[in-house]
């Protein structure tokens, strides 16, 4: 048995976005989201999972939306790259959807809050330890809430270490299965309730058509490639600040005069290249 890497965006969208999707994407929230003391009992999912829309997306992420049974509205994000604008992007589609609500002749008392859950595959916030961050509109010294009406979450998925026998609430359990799912040839046996099973279910391969496996492959070939772009263009940068502090450093020792031996032994660069820098070229 082989189940989808929920971490990529189309099996997220399949998993939580689809038809049969809605008592695992309630059960899901209600053990992701503080509801403050409430739990959501129904929501609607707004633009369910179809491969025809997957099969041409040509970003690193797809969303997931939900209108809650307190007509709360949800967007919920599988993010697996972290790229340019990807903060401002998350914070627009929030707004976005706030603001859209009103119509001509409705009242802003009529806008309903709006919470955008945004599960990402890389550290955004390394000075926070915990897993889940919650975040809105407050006083900046007195940390007085403005409004609820748009919360961030986000959940940051590196932070989460539990193994499966250190799994201690339901909230382990969905973490680890959108962190494990695509690494398991067997549901486990301690998830026994019903709405983790049907994710189980909803992610084995053997449920997939071949033209799902095929925009499931070709959305793991993409995200790979991007991924492999980014840690070069990190590594270029890294390599071209470190040249460039070679050179610095042999510029200063050039006009201490300091012997080109121990110019080239304490910095790297080659007798040619020091000659370089001396002709100023």
């Amino acid at each position: 048995m082989r189940f989808l890497d929920v971490r990529t965006d189309f099996a997220f969208k399949r998993v939580f976005g689809s038809e049969q999707s809605k008592a695992v994407l309630m059960d899901f929230l209600n053990a992701l989201i503080d509801f403050g003391g409430e739990r959501i009992t129904d929501l609607t999912i707004v633009d369910p999972y179809q491969i025809s829309l997957l099969k041409g997306m040509k970003d690193s992420y797809v969303d997931v939306k939900a209108v809650l049974s307190n007509q709360s509205k949800v967007i919920i994000e599988m993010q697996v790259l972290n790229v340019e604008g990807f903060e401002q992007r998350i914070l627009y589609n929030a707004a976005k959807l706030y603001s859209t609500q009103l119509k001509q002749a409705d009242r802003y008392s009529t806008l309903e809050p709006i919470i955008a859950l945004t599960i990402t595959d890389f550290v955004m916030f390394p000075e926070i330890p915990k897993v889940t961050s919650y975040w809105n509109l407050r006083e900046r010294e007195y940390l007085l809430k403005y409004s609820d009406d748009i919360e961030l979450i986000f959940v940051e998925l590196p932070k989460f270490s539990k193994q499966e026998n250190g799994l201690a609430s339901i909230t382990d359990k969905w973490l680890y299965f959108i962190k494990h799912a695509g690494e398991l040839n067997f549901i486990p046996q301690s998830f026994t309730e019903p709405q983790l099973r049907e994710a189980f279910d909803i992610a084995n391969t053997a449920c997939l058509s071949e033209e799902e496996l095929e925009v499931q492959f070709k959305r793991h070939d993409f995200i790979r490639l991007q991924r492999g772009s980014i840690e070069k263009a990190t590594q270029d940068g890294i390599a071209q600040g470190i040249a460039q502090e070679q050179r610095v450093i042999a510029q200063n020792m050039l006009r201490d005069q300091v012997p080109l031996n121990m110019i080239t032994k304490y910095t790297g660069l080659s007798r040619e290249e020091i000659e370089q820098l001396r002709n100023g070229s």
